[in-house]
């Protein structure tokens, strides 16, 4: 009953907190929703701010455990991530990032709960330095955290304007990175030398020689 108690208190306040914010929710709610005492909550969490922190903490690991599956199942492409990440945000109940929102509401760094959604961050950029070190990118680490900013763009963007094409629009940036790094044909700089070779070996015109009639000698057509 213990952990079925925690658990319920878990699940309440990643849908309250999700839906709603972490300071508009308060302790009264919590026990409402989850159908769990006072006292049995003061035997699993410290107070509000710690349940806050047990629930990042889930959701984190549930979230990278749940990428890392779905980029897999696409193909394990670097470019996968932003389709996975997309079909999260189609669902209904889409409200963006939990870990953006809530660093928004708790804006101290040194803050544990704070913390926690910064450490998240830093995982999933470091997940995807990983795919593109697996792809062969250059400079994988910083282009990690340029794709990181791209993917936490097109989820804001998407959270405001209730679709998801601005998914589609970050995966083709990232696209246009990927081919940037593609070798180039080297470029030959003209050093004259052709143009030497062309006239070594052009043909010269004819000499034309003038002939001149001796007088009473007629030139016929033979």
């Amino acid at each position: 009953m213990a952990v079925q108690a925690r658990q319920r208190l878990l699940a309440a306040a990643g849908e309250l907190f999700y839906s709603e914010g972490v300071r508009a929710v308060g302790l009264e709610r919590l026990l409402e929703e989850s159908g769990v005492g006072r006292a049995s909550f003061y035997r699993h969490f410290a107070g509000k701010d710690e349940l806050v922190a047990a629930m990042l903490d889930d959701y984190d690991a549930e979230y990278r455990t749940w990428l890392r599956a779905r980029v897999g199942e696409l193909g394990h492409e670097p470019l996968a991530v932003f389709d996975a990440v997309a079909e999260r945000a189609e669902s209904t109940a889409f409200r963006g990032c939990a870990f953006i929102n809530t660093m928004a509401e708790i804006t101290d760094p040194a803050d544990p709960i704070h913390t926690r959604a910064a450490a998240h961050k830093a995982a999933v950029t470091d997940y995807l330095a990983e795919l593109l070190t697996s792809a062969d990118a250059k400079s994988a680490d910083r282009l990690a955290r340029r794709w990181m900013l791209l993917l936490d763009g097109a989820v804001v963007t998407a959270s405001y304007l209730k679709n998801v094409h601005a998914f589609a629009e970050a995966k083709s940036i990232a696209r246009a990175d990927l081919a940037a790094q593609s070798p180039k044909p080297p470029h030959h700089a003209s050093d004259g030398t052709g143009d030497r070779s062309r006239r070594r070996g052009a043909v010269s015109a004819p000499e034309v020689h003038t002939c001149r009639a001796t007088p009473g000698t007629s030139f016929k057509s033979e």
